[in-house]
Parts: structure tokens; C-alpha cells; sequence
């Protein structure tokens, strides 16, 4: 999974990137301290990974892991080459989702690029510039279509009319996201690269104190409300706290939290809310050499998840031996639920869910 970061200058976002990964970019007080791409890559936390690995003491231990790409700043006029634009629009094609960072928090030191804390018009800001550069490519898109309908209906007419409705709601300054498509839409503009279709989590950043009491801050406030309209996830965060706990082992993070009253670190409601956004699982193999994770999207089949660890597992695929991570747990290993009666022998329909401890029997 590669989230990319962005925001307007001066919000936090390469503040909250080191937090997250500890790569060490570039924080100013002034536009365009970001100038290239930042990128790191950081473990996704997993107890289930965690608790294997101490119950099966492995010579390995690997978890899953994510990439945060910290994208060089925007402003307005982007969506035309001003500033970084093309650079800025470039990096967000490459990115599966969005962690946008917004401004919440007042502070006279640091300067803000139109004067004043305003969320909805920061957000406003970069999604009307990802929603012109996205209008550009409906265009020429619906030119072509429009040459391809003469003599022709069916899919070419639903391509128009999709095409046409789309432009008129984008122009009315609507992200993609936030149109009302079916799935045969979806399926007519899948090979689109529309940028304000991405999945976006909003990130409120806010001071330490606003974040005691942020259901009440209005600027949070704003940001939930343009969220909730486009079908996004958000949440609070204080990325100056999380770069204070950054570098703490886990036992003084973890009191860190708990006085604040919250019970996750930022990074690991990043990757939850990343997880849920592009619709990704888990599924652990475990063995004296190595426990580890991997990655899958909800809904792979065993032969396909079989894949993710060697394309040989997938193709002389015979059978999956799944055991519930709880199962594991609570009997200290696999071999120890599979005397239990425990263990299932799964075929290649079976759908791999969040959890499961697999090892894969295989042919080639």
C-alpha cells in the first residue's frame, strides 16, 4: 500500500511524515520546503504478528509494510504548472490513496500561505486543482467517445452520456469521488486516472491543546462535515505529538497515549483507516523460519493469496490448511489447534479472511 501525503505548506504534513516514519524530511516555515518527494517505508503493526512470532520463536520475523510518499507542496494554480504543480499532480498518480493534511491548529509563528486558518478553503484549494487537471482528461476523453459514437450505441452512448454528467457535476467544483457512480460506471472509467477519485483520509492537525477537545474545535468540525459528504475517513491528529513520541520505545509511547485518552498512535489509525478505505486484509504464515504477513484485497481466493507468496503456489495450488488466529492463539500453535480439530482444509473457492494462518500444499 503507497499513501501520499499532501496538504498546502505550512500544515504539518512533513512534520507528521517524520512522525510516521522517521525518514527525517525537510520541515520549514516557509512554502516549498518540500521540493521533491520524501519517501518511507514503515512496518504495519500487528499483534497477531507479534504473538506469533513469540509463540513460534522463528529464526524471522516479517510484517507487512507500508509506503508514505511525503508529496512536494501545492498551490493554487497547480492544476497549470504554477508552483511545484506538475511535480505535486505527477506523485498523486502514483499513490493507491490520499492522506490529506489539514490545518486546524493557530499559530502566529507559523505562516499560513493565504493569511489565515480557513479548512474548508484549504481543502477547497487542492481538490479544485485535482478536479481541473481531472476535467482536462474527461474532455479529451468525451471528444474521443463522441467520434467513436457515430454509427454506434450500447457501451459507446453510456460512455457519452457517464462522460457528460460527470464534467457537469466536476465543474460545479465536486471531486469525483463524491459522484454517484453504479458499477457498470465504475467499470466504463476504470482505466481513467482521475486524481479526485482517489480514497482520502483527512488528517485534522491540531495543537496538543485543541486536541484534548477536537469534537468541538469548528475547524475539525469542517473538515468531518466535507469528509462525511465525499465518503472519506478522517480523524484528529497532533502531528507535533506524534513527532514528540516518534522516537519513545513502546512501553513510554503507550503511557504517552494513555494520558492523552487515546489508544492508537497516528500511524496505526493511518494504516487502519488505509486498510479500510482500500478494502485490504491480512493473512499470516507462520513456521520455525518465519512468521510473517502479507498483504491481500478482501475477497482473494486461496490460489491467488497462494500467489502473493511465490507465483509456483498459485499455479501448482492443491489445497489451503487454515487455522483462525484466535484458534492459534489460544492453543499455542497450529499443530496444537489441528489436534483440536481445529484446522480446515480449504479449496481453491474458499475466500481468504483477515486473520487466517495459512499454509498452502502445492505441486508443480
Amino acid at each position: 500500500m503507497k499513501l501520499g501525503i499532501v496538504g498546502l505548506t505550512n500544515t504539518g504534513k512533513s512534520t507528521l511524515f517524520n512522525a510516521l516514519t522517521s525518514a527525517g524530511a525537510v520541515s520549514a516555515n516557509y512554502a516549498f520546503s518540500t521540493m521533491e518527494s520524501n519517501v518511507g517505508v514503515v512496518n504495519v503493526p500487528d499483534y497477531r504478528l507479534d504473538k506469533l512470532d513469540e509463540l513460534y520463536k522463528p529464526d524471522k520475523k516479517t510484517p507487512a509494510t507500508l509506503e508514505f510518499v511525503d508529496i512536494a507542496g501545492l498551490v493554487k494554480g497547480s492544476s497549470k504548472g504554477e508552483g511545484l504543480g506538475n511535480k505535486f499532480l505527477g506523485d498523486i498518480r502514483e499513490v493507491d490513496a490520499i492522506v490529506h493534511v489539514v490545518r486546524c491548529f493557530e499559530d502566529e509563528l507559523v505562516i499560513h500561505s493565504d493569511g489565515s486558518i480557513n479548512a474548508g478553503r484549504d481543502i477547497e484549494t487542492i481538490n479544485l486543482e485535482l478536479i481541473f487537471s481531472d476535467i482536462e482528461i474527461l474532455e479529451r476523453r468525451l471528444e474521443r467517445a463522441r467520434k467513436n459514437l457515430k454509427g454506434k450505441s450500447g457501451t459507446a452512448a453510456a460512455e457519452v452520456s457517464l462522460l457528460e454528467k460527470l464534467i457537469d457535476f466536476m465543474s460545479e467544483g465536486q471531486t469525483a469521488r463524491a459522484f454517484d457512480m453504479s458499477d457498470d460506471d465504475k467499470l466504463l472509467l476504470a482505466d481513467a486516472p482521475l486524481l479526485s477519485a482517489k480514497p482520502v483520509i483527512y488528517a485534522a492537525n491540531l495543537s496538543d491543546k485543541d486536541f484534548a477537545d477536537y469534537e468541538n474545535n469548528p475547524q475539525y468540525i469542517t473538515v468531518r462535515e466535507i469528509a462525511e459528504a465525499e465518503h472519506c475517513a478522517v480523524f484528529p491528529i497532533c502531528a507535533k505529538t506524534e513527532a514528540e513520541i516518534s522516537d519513545m520505545d513502546e512501553a513510554d509511547k503507550q503511557l504517552f497515549l494513555d494520558d492523552l485518552g487515546v489508544t492508537e498512535s497516528g500511524l496505526a489509525r493511518i494504516i487502519k483507516a488505509g486498510y479500510d478505505l482500500l478494502g485490504l486484509i491480512s493473512f499470516l504464515t507462520a513456521g520455525p523460519k518465519e512468521v510473517r504477513a502479507w498483504t491481500i484485497k478482501k475477497g482473494t481466493k486461496a490460489p491467488a493469496a497462494a500467489g502473493k507468496i511465490h507465483t509456483d503456489l498459485q499455479r501448482g495450488f492443491i489445497k489451503a490448511e487454515v487455522t483462525a488466529f484466535a484458534d492459534v492463539e489460544a492453543c499455542g500453535s497450529a499443530a496444537a489447534a489441528k489436534e483440536k480439530g481445529l484446522l480446515r482444509i480449504e479449496g481453491k473457492e474458499y475466500i481468504i479472511k483477515d486473520g487466517d494462518v495459512v499454509l498452502f500444499r502445492f505441486n508443480v
